[in-house]
Formats: structure tokens, C-alpha cells, sequence
């Protein structure tokens, strides 16, 4: 039996709803009640039909991934009662510590939509498991994946989700430099060590279209050798190569259309971005046959200058009317998540090749 990819995605998931359920993450103070007084107070008055179907879809993916692990692993007979007693806690917990935030009401509707959710994708999971569709996953992830292929599927699955949020360069994620060098220079201000932080006498300016091409390029490769290093067979890696690039562009393009509007969804499409997909499909096409481990030391070169010519470039000029347009937007949470989620992806997919490889050689 291959280890499941659903516990490590369940944990994930579980680190977006703590974020969704938290934010902002300000002002804690002991509000004078009980944390637990939500669970008796009276019924809320005001409701609205966004309010009751996020919070029950919102718990429904973690119950069907908690119930899915249960299954993968064994553990099928109480893997209902497991998901939604193991979802429905961890709702209790953030409403209790919703008590704790001035900008948060905890509130007893959503632990019972929460815990209602989390059974229904729960039951979801089980329906699908007894009509033999999680066998055909199985026997799907036997032909295209070896055995250890748990970690590159769980970050392929986080790819599209990294690109959501809407970067200087298409498909450019891991984009730190001027962050980091700000929270340095703030975090060591007063301090003797501040002086030793380089000084830029230039701000960092935009990439020319060659440079632009190449982190398209690279941004574009980048998961298809990690894919080419979980696949052994050639066929199935040009089709996975495909499917891929179709979503990155496909999430893209719906990237632009939530920030910008409807009407700048292929604003991105530039002849840069045009010419840096089709370099990458060409050369997914000719690395199809190249062994796993070369396709793991590829993506590490990759990797390198890729990082190194993205954190070249500034951040987006609209990257400041982007918040404003989301912060008045429903999804401002996940959508702040999404943009921690692209600028570490590349580096955790950074220290999974190199786990992977180590424990090739070892």
C-alpha cells in the first residue's frame, strides 16, 4: 500500500481554514466571556446564504481528505466518525479562540455547519470508496507513479493554488527578495548588524523580455520535471507535460480575471509569456526520456536560476490596488494564504528533490 497523499493535503487544508478562521491575527484580548459561551448563546438573527454555504463547504474538503486517509490506511470501518469528530474539533477550537478576537464572532451556526460539512465530505469520500473509484486511483496512481511519489503529488496538487495569487511575472513564483530585505532591515534596525545589510544605490527594475521569457520558461519546466521524477514512463510524461501547461495557464488567466477584471484576463499573454511556454513545451517534449534522478538534478539547475532571475524583478506595479481590490472581496483570506503558498513553493519543492535525492544516494 503507497502512502497517502490525502493526510499530508488534509494538513494543509487544515493550516488554510486556522488561517481563514483567524485573521487577522490582531488585537487578542480577554473579551470577558467564557470561550465556550458561544455554545449555548441564543440562535444568530442575521444569516445570509454565502455565510451558511461557505461554512459548510469549507469544512467539506477536509472531511473527505480525513476520510480518505482513514481509508487509504486501513481504518475504513470509522473513517465517517473519525473525519467528523476530528474536523468538527478543530472547528470548536478556532470558534472558542474567535472569543479572543474583537474582529471575529464565534458562533455555534457555524461549528454545526463546520461539523455538518466535514460529514458530508466524509460521506462523500465513503460513497466514492464503496462505488470503487478511490481502486481506480489506486490503480491509476500504480501505472503513471512509483511508490514514493507521495510528496510530489501533494505539491503538484499545491501548484495551481500557488498561482492564484497574482505575480510580477507570470508563472513566477518564490518572488522574496525585497520582502526579506525589508523585514531584515526593520528586524535589525538600532542594531550594530544593520550596517551589514548591502545597499542598493538603484531600485530593482523590471525584466527585460528576454529575462521575462526565461522565468516563464523555467516557471513552466519547473513542474513537469518534478512530475518526469515521480513517472517512469516517457508516454505518460509528454501527456502529463500537456496537462500541466494547460493549467497553468488555464489558473493564470483566472488569476488575472479575479484581480484585475474580466477584461484583463489574457492581459498577461504577452509575446514574452507566449515564447516562454512554447521553449518550455519543447523542451518538456525532449526530456521525456531522461532518467528520474537526471529529471530531479535538472529541476535543482532549474530551480537555481529561476530564484535568481525572478528575485531580480520588483514586485507588480498593481501589486498595492490588487490588495485593495481583494481586501473588499470575500476571499481575502484564502487569498493572503494563496500568496504565502507562491512564495514558498519553489522552495519546499527545492527541499523535496533534494530529501528525495539524498535518500536515492543513501
Amino acid at each position: 500500500m503507497h502512502k497517502t497523499s490525502s493526510w499530508p493535503l488534509s494538513l494543509v487544508y487544515m493550516g488554510l481554514i486556522v488561517y481563514a478562521s483567524l485573521y487577522p491575527f490582531v488585537d487578542w484580548r480577554d473579551q470577558g466571556n467564557a470561550p465556550w459561551a458561544y455554545l449555548t448563546a441564543p440562535l444568530p438573527i442575521y444569516w445570509t446564504g454565502f455565510d451558511v454555504a461557505s461554512n459548510v463547504l469549507g469544512y467539506a474538503p477536509l472531511g473527505f481528505l480525513l476520510a480518505l486517509s482513514a481509508l487509504r490506511t486501513g481504518r475504513g470501518g470509522k473513517a465517517v466518525l473519525w473525519a467528523t469528530l476530528s474536523a468538527g474539533g478543530l472547528s470548536m477550537f478556532l470558534e472558542a479562540l474567535q472569543s479572543y478576537l474583537p474582529a471575529r464572532v464565534p458562533s455555534n451556526v457555524d461549528l454545526a455547519l463546520n461539523t455538518g460539512g466535514a460529514w458530508l465530505g466524509a460521506v462523500t469520500a465513503t460513497t466514492l470508496e464503496k462505488m470503487g473509484a478511490i481502486d481506480h486511483w489506486s490503480r491509476f496512481r500504480a501505472r503513471w507513479f512509483v511508490p514514493e511519489a507521495r510528496g510530489a503529488l501533494v505539491l503538484l496538487a499545491l501548484w495551481p493554488v500557488a498561482l492564484l495569487f497574482p505575480a510580477a511575472v507570470p508563472l513566477g513564483l518564490g518572488q522574496v527578495f525585497e520582502r526579506v530585505e525589508a523585514a531584515l532591515a526593520e528586524l535589525l534596525m538600532g542594531t550594530r548588524f544593520l550596517e551589514w545589510l548591502p545597499v542598493r544605490d538603484l531600485e530593482l527594475q523590471p525584466l527585460v523580455p528576454g529575462a521575462e521569457m526565461v522565468c516563464v520558461t523555467l516557471g513552466a519546466l519547473i513542474p513537469c520535471l518534478l512530475g518526469f521524477s515521480v513517472i517512469p514512463a516517457a508516454s505518460r510524461r509528454a501527456v502529463f507535460a500537456l496537462v500541466v501547461l494547460a493549467v497553468g495557464i488555464a489558473v493564470t488567466a483566472l488569476s488575472a480575471a479575479l484581480s484585475y477584471g474580466p477584461s484583463h484576463t489574457w492581459a498577461w499573454f504577452s509575446l514574452p509569456v507566449q515564447v516562454g511556454i512554447g521553449v518550455a513545451l519543447t523542451l518538456t517534449l525532449v526530456l521525456v526520456n531522461v532518467p528520474s534522478r537526471v529529471s530531479a538534478a535538472l529541476m535543482l539547475l532549474a530551480l537555481g536560476v529561476y530564484l535568481s532571475v525572478l528575485n531580480q524583478a520588483p514586485t507588480s506595479a498593481y501589486f498595492a490596488h490588487t490588495l485593495h481590490t481583494w481586501g473588499q472581496g470575500r476571499f481575502i483570506r484564502f487569498h493572503g494564504l494563496g500568496q504565502w503558498l507562491g512564495w514558498f513553493w519553489p522552495y519546499m519543492a527545492l527541499l523535496y528533490v533534494l530529501t528525495r535525492v539524498w535518500g536515492q544516494h543513501r
